[in-house]
This record gives structure tokens, C-alpha cells and sequence, in this order.
């Protein structure tokens, strides 16, 4: 079957390709800017059609640890939410974590901190890529810049959830999440009748007990187990990268942007080409695992790089640890739901690193 084109926005997107991708359940609460993604579920009632459930849980922290039951029984569930729902989650992410279950987890994020704004912003940066609850762990991040890649990380995100038993989490904001594009949505898939080996689903006589906790009172057994961890993350690191690069080949100069920042920051590039300044673009499709290793090599070729983001400044950070002081670095960003304008990029590439 072909793919159907629609007009949707970023929330609507996400939850369609979730009913198409044969997703078990979802668990949620509403907050805005990602609202439109409990009400078109609930509005679409899949479970009518595919089985998939659908509940508006008491409380975020509800939501969470529903989430972590269904993953425990090897089911392909969801959640989302947006800044300040994401922070209530984070205990909870940090058990699914640790009894190392996939699902997948959606923030459309708003600005901050506390309460802040509606509008979107990109500093969950942090939160999402360096834990944000207790604990060694890490999400799978991914990062659109589209409606499209919203409904295409769906399942993708599934997909990496299971490979390494893991949280996966899409890092949107509200711009791509209300925001209305063209779609190319995936053909309906079938639930899947898999019962995944280490599941609690009863203990039939041919195995022993499954039994899925985040729990480990004795010190050296822990460990090991965040060894284990660790060779799981390092293991993404090497195989899980993803990346898009515009008009890098010759570039003097590279912009570093996901997301919304990306797409303001491909026509800053288009901008500062018409001043005979040869910028690039890369844009991180991950953001944990960080793609280091290319903006290192990206490196030795430019005179300067600029981090730009909606935030005061969090992935300049590790923009700088993957540079390790080839070239400049410098970090431009708008905050408070302010989204930079390609004209501002291009000014601050000139003041910040050809003029410095």
C-alpha cells in the first residue's frame, strides 16, 4: 500500500503514526502546547479498530508508571507531555530505565523555567540528554525539525525502544507541534502477537520467573548491572547516530542547530551565502547519541562554529567537548518562546565568530 498524504499538525501527526504503527497503549495528561495528541486519540478511538488503548491518566506521575507496567508486559506503549509534565515523569523515567524497558515518551517542549510560557522553547536540552531523573542512565533522543519527522520518529522510536530495551524519547517543541505541513503517513500496521522473552506475562512451564524491578540492595551486583549499562549506551553511540549536514562540503563556518532552530538556521546559511560568508549547517537527528565524532572532523575544516538554540545555552556544551578546542565555539540563543530569525543567526555569526 502507498503512503497517504495528509495536512496535519505536529501533535496530530505523532499521534496518528502511534494508532499506525500498531502501538499497544497510550498513557497520558494533558498540558499545553501537546494537547491535540490525547484529544485526536481520543477522538479516533483506535481501540475500535486496532485494539491500542488510550487513557487520560489522574496525573503525570500516573501516566508514567502506567507506562511502566504496559512496557513490562513487552507492550509497545507511549506517553506525552510538555516541560513541566516531562519533570513529573522523571522519576518514573528513571525506573524504566533501570529495568531496562522500552517505550516511548513525547515532549513538545514550552519555555521555562517553572511554569513559563506556551510557547516553544528548547531548554529540556539537558533534561532529556543527560538523564534529567536520578541515577546512570541515558534516553535515546531524537530530534524533528518537521511534521513529517514527527510521524516518522514514531516509529522509529519504537523500533530503537525494543533493539535496546530502552526509553526512547522524541524532543519536539511547540512550533513543530502546532505547526501544520504536508504528511506521508505509513499504511496501518497489525499489533504485534509477540510476547518479548523476558516479559511478566505469566510464567509458562518452560521458564523460570520474570521478574523486572530497578531494584539491587547489593553494591557489586549494582554495579555490574550499570556496567551492563554503560556498554548498552556506548553501543548506541556507535551504531545509533544520525545526522544531516547542508552545504557543509565547503564551508568556513558551520552553524550546529535541531529542530526549529535548524530550519531557521538552513535559510540563515542561504543568507549568509549572499554575503559571500560560506556557512553550513549540521542538524543532529540524535541528540543522545550526539553525533561528536562528524562535528570533530567538521573541526579541522571550519574557522568557527555557532551553537544556535532556543535556550540560554545547553548544547553549545556538547558542541564544545566534541570540538576539543579545534575551533571557536561560540553560542547564540532566544529564550522565553522566542524563536531567533534567520537574520539574527547571520548577525551573530559575524560578531561572534568571523569578528572575533
Amino acid at each position: 500500500m502507498e503512503k497517504e498524504l495528509r495536512l496535519m499538525k505536529g501533535n496530530e501527526a505523532v499521534a496518528e503514526a502511534a494508532i499506525r504503527a500498531g502501538a499497544d497503549g497510550y498513557f497520558g495528561y494533558p498540558i499545553t502546547p501537546q494537547s491535540e495528541i490525547l484529544e485526536y486519540l481520543m477522538a479516533a478511538d483506535p481501540y475500535k479498530t486496532t485494539g491500542m488503548v488510550v487513557l487520560q491518566a489522574e496525573s503525570e506521575i500516573a501516566a508514567i508508571n502506567m507506562v511502566y507496567g504496559g512496557a513490562a508486559c513487552g507492550k509497545k506503549v507511549m506517553t506525552s507531555s510538555s516541560s513541566p509534565g516531562i519533570s513529573l515523569k522523571q522519576e518514573g523515567i528513571s525506573y524504566i530505565a533501570g529495568a531496562e524497558l522500552p517505550c516511548l515518551i513525547v515532549n513538545v517542549v514550552r519555555g521555562g523555567p517553572g511554569l513559563g510560557t506556551i510557547q516553544p522553547s528548547q531548554s529540556d536540552y539537558f533534561q532529556a540528554v543527560k538523564g534529567g531523573g536520578h541515577g546512570d542512565y541515558h534516553l535515546i533522543v531524537l530530534a524533528p525539525a518537521s511534521v513529517q519527522e514527527m510521524a516518522d520518529f514514531v516509529e522509529l522510536g519504537f523500533d530503537l525502544a525494543f533493539k535496546y530495551r530502552n526509553p526512547v524519547m522524541i524532543l519536539s517543541d511547540g512550533a513543530i507541534g502546532q505547526m501544520m505541513e504536508k504528511v506521508y503517513l505509513t499504511p496501518q500496521k497489525e499489533r504485534s502477537k509477540v510476547v518479548p522473552e523476558w516479559a511478566t506475562t505469566g510464567k509458562p512451564p518452560t521458564r523460570g520467573r520474570n521478574i523486572i524491578t530497578s531494584l539491587d540492595l547489593d553494591p557489586n551486583a549494582q554495579e555490574i548491572f550499570n556496567q551492563k549499562l554503560v556498554a548498552k549506551y556506548n553501543e548506541i553511540k556507535e551504531k545509533e547516530v544520525r545526522f544531516e549536514e547542508f552545504q557543509c562540503d565547503d564551508a568556513d563556518y558551520l552553524l550546529v542547530a535541531y529542530g526549529t532552530s535548524a530550519r531557521v538556521c538552513q535559510k540563515s546559511v542561504q543568507l549568509a551565502r549572499q554575503q559571500n560568508i560560506r556557512a553550513g549547517l549540521l542538524r543532529p537527528l540524535t541528540l543522545f547519541p550526539f553525533p561528536a565524532k562528524r562535528i570533530n572532523r567538521l573541526a579541522d575544516q571550519v574557522k568557527g562554529i555557532l551553537s544556535v538554540e532556543m535556550s540560554a545555552g545547553q548544547m553549545v556544551e556538547d558542541v564544545m567537548l566534541a570540538v576539543d578546542g579545534k575551533t571557536p565555539v561560540e553560542h547564540f540563543g532566544r529564550m522565553g518562546g522566542m524563536v531567533p530569525t534567520p537574520e539574527e543567526v547571520v548577525d551573530n555569526l559575524k560578531s561572534k565568530i568571523i569578528g572575533g
